[in-house]
Protein backbone atom coordinates (compact mmCIF):
# COMPACT_ATOMS: atom_id res chain seq x y z
CA UNK A 1 0.00 0.00 0.00
CA UNK A 2 1.56 2.99 -0.84
CA UNK A 3 0.62 6.58 1.26
CA UNK A 4 1.37 9.73 -0.09
CA UNK A 5 1.47 12.59 2.16
CA UNK A 6 0.63 15.41 -0.70
CA UNK A 7 -2.59 13.68 -1.79
CA UNK A 8 -3.74 13.25 1.87
CA UNK A 9 -3.19 17.14 2.30
CA UNK A 10 -4.91 18.21 -1.04
CA UNK A 11 -7.86 15.54 0.20
CA UNK A 12 -8.13 17.75 3.55
CA UNK A 13 -9.61 20.65 1.61
CA UNK A 14 -12.34 18.29 -0.28
CA UNK A 15 -13.79 16.67 3.43
CA UNK A 16 -13.41 20.04 4.93
CA UNK A 17 -15.79 21.47 2.51
CA UNK A 18 -17.90 17.92 2.53
CA UNK A 19 -18.16 18.36 6.14
CA UNK A 20 -18.80 22.47 6.59
CA UNK A 21 -21.82 21.51 3.77
CA UNK A 22 -23.14 18.98 6.13
CA UNK A 23 -23.16 21.32 8.90
CA UNK A 24 -24.82 23.97 7.19
CA UNK A 25 -27.48 21.88 6.39
CA UNK A 26 -28.48 20.18 9.90
CA UNK A 27 -28.70 24.46 10.67
CA UNK A 28 -30.75 24.89 7.71
CA UNK A 29 -33.19 21.61 9.23
CA UNK A 30 -32.48 23.10 12.49
CA UNK A 31 -33.89 26.42 11.40
CA UNK A 32 -36.89 25.48 9.66
CA UNK A 33 -38.02 23.00 12.65
CA UNK A 34 -37.90 25.71 14.41
CA UNK A 35 -39.70 28.06 12.47
CA UNK A 36 -42.05 25.41 11.59
CA UNK A 37 -42.97 25.07 15.46
CA UNK A 38 -43.30 28.25 16.33
CA UNK A 39 -45.95 28.76 13.18
CA UNK A 40 -48.16 25.57 14.11
CA UNK A 41 -48.08 25.94 18.25
CA UNK A 42 -50.11 28.29 18.39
Amino acid sequence: MYFEIGNFVENLKHMGVGMLTIFIVIGVIMTVTALLNKIFSK
